[in-house]
């Protein structure tokens, strides 16, 4: 029997971490501060200024460089995925390599297969998402091109706009996000081939790291922190455009 109870066991908590902490974080972020809620915020900040700018020159190289990142991960999952399919060709000799670790478990023609489609599955699902978000932020900027410019900036129906610029944007960022997260989880299925303990236990590291970066790391308080600033620096702002608007009204009286 090529399958153990333990790899099985193992196989289970690999899913489970994965689809579980994937619903947990998205659940979490709605009423928790973490990097997706901040970023959201600092998105919709970042749209509210694109409609008050006539040249979009800036927005265009951000909006570029972002894409270029994605689309170098994106070329790298199918050249990873094309030497996950080439070892298919080579699970003699993959074998032998096995054998020769310490402590590794005995390796098993058949379940050598299953490991490697398993890997061949995480890539083709990160490929999909970053092939995904690239096509999104593309509709950014179409959505950007489109927005007419306000010099007031307080068009209520603009800032709306803005709003679901900043929503399109946001999902081609949890699509990335999506693909970095199979990054991660691929190096949990490597562990694997050596043993379904180690398998186990690197499933659940990744859970561990993915959460303190997304929820614990400095760079979540220093973006919590930041988007408490821009906030009070629009209301700061807005309250003074109001204000002048008041002392023009009376002024025309």
């Amino acid at each position: 029997m090529p399958f153990s109870p333990l790899d099985v066991i193992a196989l289970c908590c690999f899913f489970i971490c994965w689809v579980g902490y994937t619903g947990f974080a998205r659940k979490k972020a709605k009423t928790t501060n973490c990097v997706a809620r901040c970023l959201h915020q600092h998105r919709i900040y970042w749209m509210y200024e694109v409609i008050g700018r006539d040249i979009r020159v800036g927005e265009a190289a951000l909006l570029a460089n972002l894409e270029r990142n994605i689309a170098f991960f994106a070329s790298s999952t199918l050249l990873i995925l094309a030497g996950v399919l080439t070892l298919f060709a080579q699970v003699e000799r993959l074998e032998s390599v096995i054998a020769s670790i310490p402590y590794a478990e005995f390796p098993n023609h058949v379940m050598i297969q299953l490991k490697l489609s398993l890997l061949a599955l995480i890539f083709v699902l990160a490929f999909f998402q970053f092939t995904w978000s690239m096509r999104q932020y593309g509709f950014v900027n179409v959505m950007i091109g489109a927005c007419p410019f306000d010099s007031s900036e307080s068009n209520k129906n603009l800032q709306k706009y803005a709003e679901q610029m900043a929503v399109v944007q946001d999902q081609a960022a949890h699509s990335y996000n999506y693909g970095l997260r199979s990054y991660y989880f691929s190096i949990a299925a490597l562990c694997w081939f050596f043993h379904p303990l180690i398998f186990i236990i690197a499933s659940l590291f990744v859970v561990y790291t993915l959460y303190n970066r997304e929820f614990n790391s400095k760079a979540v308080h220093a973006i919590t922190l930041g988007q408490k600033f821009l906030e009070h620096e629009r209301a700061l702002k807005y309250s003074g455009d109001n204000a002048q608007a008041q002392t023009r009204h009376s002024d025309d009286k």
